[in-house]
């Protein structure tokens, strides 16, 4: 089975990434267990720069094929926040419920027609000889009133899709509508297909997610 590095430590999105990948024969190894210890900084302007950021520098000293995602949720009546700063939301260190806290007291009032959100996600891909590619997805939802559900992670208790929050979902339920699943979908294909040329492909308008 064909080891691919993700640039990351966050066990959910581990489990995630792999649980999509193995079917493909590709296994997910985190940073740490590959010997990348150091924190990037996240310094990006939107979610491509961020994933790239992150895949570059495990790239430079591991010199192996590199999948890096930065995603965030982007709700409307929030003018797209919190964006490229999910994680960052309610300040460094705060925890998944502090930030759903916070997002939820914001939209207090708000009524459901307009509590309309998304997930992005970016992949950053790096193979084994340094072409750059990247994939990008989205799931649309909206934001409920309180947190419901006791899986996944992140704002998945508060954000729902169809009859069901994120966090009521199984995994399999969750990785076939997820904007993470949607984008590692994306490069399933391209690494079946062997995908042609050199340099930087932009996938999806991956451009387009800078928070406003």
């Amino acid at each position: 089975m064909q080891k691919v590095v993700i640039a990351s430590n966050n066990s959910g999105k581990l489990r995630e990434i792999q649980a999509i990948l193995e079917p493909f024969g590709l296994e997910a190894v985190s940073q740490k267990a590959a010997g990348f210890i150091e924190e990037v900084e996240e310094t990006g302007k939107n979610f491509s720069e961020n994933a790239m950021l992150k895949a570059r520098a495990v790239y430079e000293k591991l010199h192996c094929p590199v999948i890096a995602d930065d995603s965030g949720l982007m709700v409307d009546a929030l003018d797209g926040a919190p964006g490229v700063f999910s994680h960052r939301f309610a300040g460094e260190g705060a925890t998944d419920a502090q930030r759903m806290e916070k997002l939820l007291c914001m939209l207090r009032g708000v009524p459901p027609e307009k509590r309309t959100a998304r997930f992005v996600c970016v992949l950053c891909y790096i193979d084994a000889q340094g072409k750059t590619l990247f994939f990008k997805g989205t799931c649309e939802g909206t934001i409920g009133e309180a947190p419901v559900g006791e899986n996944g992670f992140g704002y998945d208790p508060v954000f729902c899709c169809g009859e069901k929050t994120m966090a009521e979902m199984t995994d399999t339920e969750k990785n076939q509508i997820s904007h993470r699943g949607k984008a590692l979908q994306q490069l399933q294909v391209y690494l079946e297909t062997h995908g042609e040329g050199s340099g930087i492909v932009i996938k999806e308008g991956v451009d387009n997610d800078v928070n406003k």
